[in-house]
């Protein structure tokens, strides 16, 4: 191609393209056809008629649904502020009752609520519908956490091009410093939106703010350090690690018992999972499974210290096999890209992430 200029603008169109391609399909391949996949749900009853009612129940679902009995609704309840199950279905001769926790999914409750009350309405009965963890008010659906959730990923992956590419020319430990401090600052303005702003987080704010400090310290240290080695194509990586694979697996809309299974998969160990579940945990279930998703944080954060020391290694020894400066004719020596070019490149990088 003749023209440098055109080159130029053709090659930076390549990464928004591509973020057009993976956001359509990882979007719609999460969120567009939801659908039961071994959605857990109980039937209360000890007796052979319960037994017999929960398996005519899983032979009509399929896969759609994992079914069990329990044997008293105090049990079930208990099934349902684990989260172990998505709803539980309590027979009865005069108003059948349906248990739900629509904290944990609003979308799970209004399922299992699709699947029960054809099956009342066979017997002629009105179902009762009960929910035994209601999100706040302020959040009637559930899925503030959500947008929590992308709050602090934008804050934490568009940091990632300042600190790599503007910051460039520190050092790797002064970078990785800068990091834990953005994060910090991250996690503040998170448990800000949470707690005085939209009254997310009406209690244990300061935990809220622990698990952003973690999610967004493991983004900008695993950013920083690959930008080494990646340069401008570091954005599309984020953009692929931390929206397309992250949001569509946290569970914020849709938890993996609605979705297929590789974003099942995803939320077992993914970081956006770990920060939606665990703050449901905290604020709504009494901790309960809180430590689990904690540590899901502290390995992500492990992992960006460890790719950031890796990075910082490689830097050290392409420093000590650089040769030294020798006087030369511009005919025979390379020359290197001067301070103004390695600036607009930075901002250009910078402007694309922010873009996004």
């Amino acid at each position: 191609m003749r023209s440098p200029a055109l080159r130029h603008v053709l090659t930076h169109l390549i990464t928004p393209l591509l973020m057009c391609l993976g956001m359509g399909l990882a979007y719609m391949g999460a969120f567009v056809h939801p659908e039961p996949n071994h959605l857990p749900v109980a039937v209360v009853g000890t007796g052979p008629k319960a037994k017999v009612f929960a398996q005519t129940i899983k032979d009509t679902a399929g896969d759609k649904l994992d079914v069990r009995t329990v044997p008293t609704r105090t049990e079930a309840v208990d099934l349902l502020k684990a989260r172990t199950v998505t709803g539980a279905y309590v027979p009865s001769t005069r108003t059948p009752e349906l248990l739900v926790a629509s904290a944990a999914s609003d979308m799970g409750a209004t399922a299992v609520e699709k699947v029960f009350t054809p099956v009342a309405a066979e017997e002629g009965l009105p179902l009762k519908v009960t929910d035994v963890a209601e999100p706040v008010a302020d959040d009637p659906t559930g899925q503030g956490l959500f947008f929590l959730l992308i709050a602090v990923s934008i804050g934490s992956y568009a940091s990632v091009a300042a600190l790599g590419a503007a910051g460039g020319t520190l050092p790797m430990r002064i970078r990785a410093l800068l990091a834990l401090g953005v994060s910090a600052v991250v996690g503040s303005i998170g448990a800000l939106l949470a707690g005085p702003v939209f009254h997310l987080a009406q209690h244990d704010l300061a935990g809220i703010w622990g698990m952003a400090w973690l999610y967004s310290a493991g983004i900008l240290l695993i950013g920083v350090g690959l930008h080494t080695f990646l340069k401008r194509w570091t954005t599309l990586t984020m953009m692929v690690l931390f929206v397309m694979l992250n949001f569509t697996s946290s569970g914020g809309l849709f938890r993996p018992e609605l979705q297929n299974g590789f974003f099942g998969t995803l939320h077992a160990f993914w970081n956006g999972a770990g920060f939606v579940e665990g703050a449901r945990s905290l604020l709504y279930f009494g901790s309960d499974g809180l430590s689990r998703n904690v540590w899901t944080l502290v390995v992500w954060l492990l992992a960006g210290l460890a790719v950031t020391a890796i990075a910082a290694a490689y830097e050290r020894t392409k420093a000590a096999q650089a040769p030294a400066p020798v006087a030369a004719s511009a005919s025979s020596v390379a020359v290197p890209e001067s301070p103004a070019e390695l600036a607009q490149e930075a901002e250009e990088e910078t402007q694309e992430t922010v873009g996004v």
